[in-house]
C-alpha cells in the first residue's frame, strides 16, 4: 500500500508544475480552502515563476495522460474549480505523441492471439488519433471493411492506477476539514473519476456503450451511431465502422459541402434529450472532435469512453424542471427540488422559487448567443450554496454536457434557442410519461410484479407458520466441543521438553 509520504511527494511534484503554468493561484486565495491545503500550495510555487494567466490545461498536459482526465472530469465541476478553470479545461483535447508501432502491434496480436495480417489486409502504422487514454488507426479488415481500430497506450493502466491512488488520498484530507468543501464532496469527485476511466480503459465496455446507444437511436434517424466489429474487439482494442465526415467545428466547411447547419443543430439538440430523457443513457463528451456530419446529413457520434445514466425517476424530474424553466413555472421547479431532496427540507419553497425566478428570468426567450452560460452557472452555484444542495454527480455530468451541446448547437446556428427547440420535445414525453395512460401502466406493471411475488410469499409463511397438528420443528443440537486426545508419547515428549527448560533455567540462576 502506498504511503503518505509517497502520496505528498507525487502531490508536491504535480503542484510544482501546476505552479509554474499559475494554475495554484486560485487555491492560495480562495478564503474556503482549508489553511494546510493553501500552505501545501504555497510551498510548490516557491520560486516558480508565475505567468500572468492561469493555463490549467497546460499543466494536466505536462503532468501527464491521468492529470488530462481528471482536467476533463473537473471542467463540469465550475462550483468546485471556478468558472474560469472549468472553460480552460474544457479546451482540454488531450492530443498527445503516439506510441510506437512495434507496441501497438504486439497488444493487438497479443489480445487476439493472433498474427495482424489475419485480422486486417491493411493497417496504417500512423494513427488519424493519439490521446491520452488510446489511439485510432485506420484499417481494413480481411472482409474488405474500412474500419477504425483503437487501442490502447501501453503501461497506461498502471499510470492511472497510481495517479488515482494519490487522487482519493487527497480528496480523502481535503473532505476532511468540513465546511463548504465537504458539501462539494471531492471524494465522489474522484469515486466517478475512477469509474469513468474505469470504463475508458475497458474497451470492451466502451464497445458495449457504443452498441446500447446505437440500438436507443434507431428512434432518432438523422443521428447515427457506428457499428462495432466484435471479432476484433477485447479489452484493449475497440474496432468499429470507419466513418467519412465533417466535423462539426467546421462550419464553413459544412455550408461548401451543402450542409443544412441549421437542420444540424435541431437534430442534435434533439438526439441530446431523447438520450437524456427518454432513454437515460446519454453520450457524455460531446465535443466537436467526436461529432461529424455525413454526406447525407446525418450526424455520427465517435467516442463512447465518457457515458451518463440516469434512472426513470430522475429523467421525470429532470423533465419537469426544465419544462418549468422554458415555461417559467418557478414554483413547480422548486417543488420537484424538494420532492428529489435536491434542497434540505429545513429551507422554504418559496424561497427557492424566488431564487430560481431570478436565476431564469434574465435569459428565457433569448438565442444562444445572447446567453452568458458563466453568468447563469455563477447564479445557479450562488443557489446551491445558499440552500446548502449536496452535490449531484449524474446531474454535474449531464449539466456539462448539456453546455458542451449547447455550445456545439449554436456555432452551427448562432441564432438557435436551444429551450425553444427542446420546449414541444419535452412536452410530449411528460404528457406520455405523466399523463393518465402512463399512470394506469404504471400501476399495472406494479400490480403484475405483485402478483409475480405471491408464491414466495406464500413459501414463507408456510416456513415460519407450519399448518395446525404438525409436529413441531425439532430444537437445534447443543454444540459440542471436539476433544482430540493425545498420543502417549506426546506428552512425554512435552514432559522432557519442561525437565529440560527446568534444567537450564537452573543452571543460569546459580
Amino acid at each position: 500500500m502506498t504511503t503518505s509520504v509517497t502520496h505528498l511527494w507525487r502531490l508536491l511534484n504535480w503542484g510544482r508544475t501546476l505552479a509554474r503554468h499559475g494554475a495554484l493561484r486560485g487555491i492560495e486565495r480562495d478564503p474556503l480552502v482549508p489553511k494546510p491545503v493553501r500552505r501545501l500550495a504555497r510551498i510548490a510555487r516557491f520560486g516558480a515563476r508565475i505567468p500572468p494567466t492561469p493555463q490549467y490545461a497546460d499543466a494536466l498536459v505536462a503532468i501527464g495522460p491521468a492529470a488530462v482526465k481528471l482536467g476533463q472530469a473537473l471542467s463540469t465541476r465550475p462550483d468546485l474549480v471556478g468558472q474560469e478553470a472549468a472553460e480552460n479545461l474544457s479546451q482540454l483535447q488531450d492530443d498527445l505523441p503516439p506510441a510506437h508501432f512495434g507496441a501497438i502491434k504486439q497488444t493487438i496480436e497479443r489480445s487476439f492471439n493472433a498474427p495482424l495480417e489475419s485480422l486486417f489486409t491493411s493497417f496504417d502504422e500512423v494513427p488519424v488519433g493519439a490521446a491520452s487514454i488510446a489511439q485510432v488507426h485506420h484499417a481494413v479488415t480481411t472482409e474488405g471493411r474500412e474500419v477504425a481500430v483503437k487501442v490502447l497506450r501501453p503501461g497506461i493502466e498502471d499510470e492511472f492506477a497510481k495517479a488515482i491512488e494519490t487522487y482519493e488520498w487527497a480528496a480523502a484530507q481535503v473532505e476532511s476539514y468540513g465546511g463548504e468543501i465537504e458539501r462539494l464532496r471531492p471524494r465522489l469527485v474522484v469515486a466517478q473519476f475512477r469509474q469513468w476511466t474505469a470504463r475508458e480503459l475497458d474497451l470492451q465496455r466502451e464497445a458495449a456503450s457504443a452498441s446500447e446507444l446505437r440500438e436507443n437511436m434507431v428512434a432518432e434517424p438523422g443521428y447515427y451511431v457506428p457499428e462495432i466489429d466484435w471479432r476484433r474487439t477485447a479489452r484493449r482494442v475497440l474496432t468499429l465502422e470507419w466513418l467519412d465526415g465533417i466535423k462539426l467545428s467546421d462550419r464553413d466547411a459544412l455550408i461548401a459541402a451543402g450542409q443544412d447547419c441549421e437542420a444540424l443543430a435541431s437534430t442534435l439538440v434533439r438526439a441530446f434529450l431523447r438520450q437524456a430523457v427518454v432513454d437515460g443513457f446519454f453520450h457524455a463528451d460531446l465535443h466537436h472532435g467526436n461529432l461529424f456530419a455525413l454526406a447525407d446529413g446525418r450526424i455520427a457520434a465517435i467516442d463512447f469512453g465518457i457515458m451518463g445514466r440516469i434512472d426513470r425517476r430522475a429523467r421525470v424530474w429532470l423533465a419537469e424542471i426544465l419544462y418549468g424553466l422554458i415555461t417559467g413555472d418557478y414554483r413547480r421547479v422548486a417543488e420537484i427540488h424538494f420532492e428529489a431532496q435536491y434542497v434540505p427540507s429545513h429551507h422554504n419553497v418559496e424561497e427557492f422559487a424566488t431564487a430560481l425566478r431570478a436565476a431564469g428570468e434574465p435569459i428565457r426567450g433569448l438565442p444562444v448567443k445572447d446567453i452568458s452560460v458563466g453568468r447563469m452557472l455563477e447564479s445557479l452555484f450562488s443557489i446551491t450554496r445558499d440552500f446548502d444542495m449536496p452535490t449531484q454527480p449524474h446531474l454535474l455530468l449531464l449539466q456539462k454536457t448539456m453546455v458542451m451541446n449547447e455550445g456545439v448547437a449554436s456555432a452551427l446556428d448562432p441564432g438557435i434557442n436551444m429551450w425553444e427547440t427542446a420546449e414541444p420535445f419535452i412536452r410530449g414525453w411528460i404528457r406520455d410519461e405523466l399523463g393518465p395512460e402512463a399512470y394506469y401502466a404504471d400501476r399495472l406493471v406494479e400490480l403484475v410484479r405483485a402478483v409475480k411475488k405471491l408464491p414466495e410469499l406464500i413459501d414463507r409463511i408456510d416456513e415460519y407458520y407450519p399448518p395446525k397438528g404438525a409436529a413441531p420443528p425439532a430444537p437445534p443440537l447443543p454444540e459440542i466441543a471436539i476433544i482430540k486426545e493425545r498420543a502417549w508419547w506426546g506428552y512425554a515428549l512435552a514432559g522432557l521438553l519442561g525437565i529440560a527448560i527446568g534444567g537450564m533455567l537452573l543452571f543460569v540462576l546459580r
